[in-house]
């Protein structure tokens, strides 16, 4: 066979077309061989069969033939029995300029390794993933399998599958009291590509200055940063967000986590409620309201969510990060309804869509009741792994002042002023010297304020908590 100028073997990209017209065998050898040296081709790499190759590339057996013949008298490959052809041999490496250092910019965004000698990491915002319902979700997603028609797996609707929407207009109806239907709602990637949306949606109405929670959630700042926006901190206290204070500071919008406020569990106060939605009113402003625990309450009646109250002015966001799995990416949106075109198109411009087959199982889980199921087994799991970390905390460090109990995944530690402990960076990192990680509550702060520690307990045992409670309080009374 002679070589034909318009084809090739993806292999490598060869291509035979830039090969000299009888010396077919020694480009295919210094091929090869480049691809060998220059480490693309590691060693144990297997070859494509003789008879493959030369049929991709339109080229005689015997030229791939003598070719590997040549490289293996070269050392760089060889034959292994029930394999085939392989490289055996990298020979010296290709000098090769070192890559751009990205760490700087993109190492903090990535997972961070277990931290070495940590026995109990008790970071917040980590639900209990040994919980994943796997036997629950295997069963809807063979159930939806089974009923699902070709054009379920079609690029679908940006806003999100139609069933799913639906699904979930009913059940935040039923269990936040949201006033919305599946046309009010766009099927989001977790809160981050909602608030990522939300935005460039201010940032293409000449808005940059947004207001936010101090303490509050860093990666949600970061976020906002990302796309353009300058946060602006509006102190916290046991009421949640000082309302009263966006006035003043003038941003024309703000993002709250009204029902546990994260780090501090502050639920917003009624007082404090009435005053932000008035300012929305008089300012015609944004309200972006983060939900993302919601679903875990133990001592206290449900918080209603503010778009129930004030749906022209909330952009209502949740997911199912603490529910199911962060991993799942699965999360939803409802904004104002003059802000929803807008969305849908820069949703559809950022990947056209969220994956369909987690889509329908979702819906499957709710609509069967199996969601609400796992939710209050979790609930239930939760509050007894609560309960023994407070214990352990009450017995062992009865000094210390315990925030945020009530709901949510965390609580927050705060020890006497004149305890001389130092800088609660200082006394997490002695805590963690003891094999347990805490956060320090200045982490989330932007401006100074009193010292803590933030506690996640919904990842470990009763008696893992106990254990980490008892290191912190010898750690931090030492």
């Amino acid at each position: 066979m002679g070589s034909d100028s318009g084809l090739g073997a993806d292999f490598l990209q060869l291509r035979p077309a830039s090969a000299p017209a009888k010396g077919l065998t020694s480009w295919l050898v210094d091929a090869l061989r480049q691809a060998i040296t220059d480490g693309r081709l590691r060693d144990g790499a297997r070859l494509p069969a003789t008879r493959a190759l030369a049929e991709d590339l339109r080229v005689s057996r015997g030229v791939v033939v003598e070719a590997y013949r040549r490289l293996g008298d070269e050392g760089l490959v060889g034959g292994r029995t029930g394999v085939g052809t392989v490289v055996t041999s990298l020979g010296p490496p290709a000098r090769r300029p070192p890559p751009p250092d990205w760490r700087d910019t993109a190492a903090p965004l990535l997972p961070l390794p277990p931290r070495p000698g940590v026995a109990v990491d008790l970071s917040p915002g980590v639900p209990d993933l040994s919980a994943f319902p796997r036997s629950v979700w295997l069963r809807a997603e063979r159930a939806v399998l089974d009923n699902a028609t070709a054009s379920n797996f079609g690029y679908g609707d940006p806003r999100g599958s139609g069933k799913l929407r639906q699904e979930l207009a009913d059940w935040l109806t039923r269990t936040r009291g949201i006033r919305a239907t599946a046309d009010d709602i766009i099927v989001v990637a977790g809160v981050a590509q909602a608030l990522a949306l939300l935005a460039q949606w201010l940032r293409g109405r000449g808005s940059t200055a947004i207001g936010v929670e101090d303490p509050g959630s860093r990666g949600a700042r970061d976020e906002l940063v990302h796309w353009g926006l300058d946060p602006v901190p509006v102190p916290v206290d046991s009421d949640g967000m000082r309302t009263g204070e966006l006035a003043a500071s003038g941003p024309p919008a703000v993002l709250l986590t009204p029902a546990h406020q994260f780090p501090t569990g502050a639920a917003l106060a009624p007082y404090r409620r009435h005053t932000l939605l008035d300012w929305a009113a008089k300012e015609n402003a944004l309200i972006v309201e983060d939900d993302y625990d919601a679903d875990y309450r133990y001592d206290r009646a449900p918080v209603p969510a503010l778009q129930a109250s004030a749906p022209d002015h909330v952009a209502y966001t949740g997911s199912t990060s603490k529910s199911l799995a962060p991993g799942m990416r699965l999360g939803w949106l409802i904004p104002p309804r003059h802000m929803y075109a807008d969305l849908v198109v820069a949703r559809h411009a950022s990947d056209l869509g969220s994956p369909a087959l987690p889509q329908l199982v979702l819906a499957h889980l709710i609509a069967t009741g199996e969601l609400d199921r796992h939710i209050r087994l979790m609930r239930a799991r939760h509050r007894t792994r609560r309960d023994a970390l407070l214990t352990s905390l009450h017995q062992h460090l009865p000094q210390a002042r315990v925030h945020g109990v009530a709901a949510g995944l965390h609580v927050q530690l705060t020890l006497p002023d004149d305890a001389g402990l130092g800088t609660d960076t200082a006394v997490a990192e002695r805590i963690r010297q003891a094999a347990v990680n805490v956060h320090p509550l200045s982490w989330y702060r932007v401006k100074p304020g009193p010292p803590g520690l933030v506690l996640g307990y919904a990842a470990h045992s009763p008696h893992r908590l106990r254990t980490a409670a008892q290191r912190i309080a010898e750690t931090t009374l030492s």
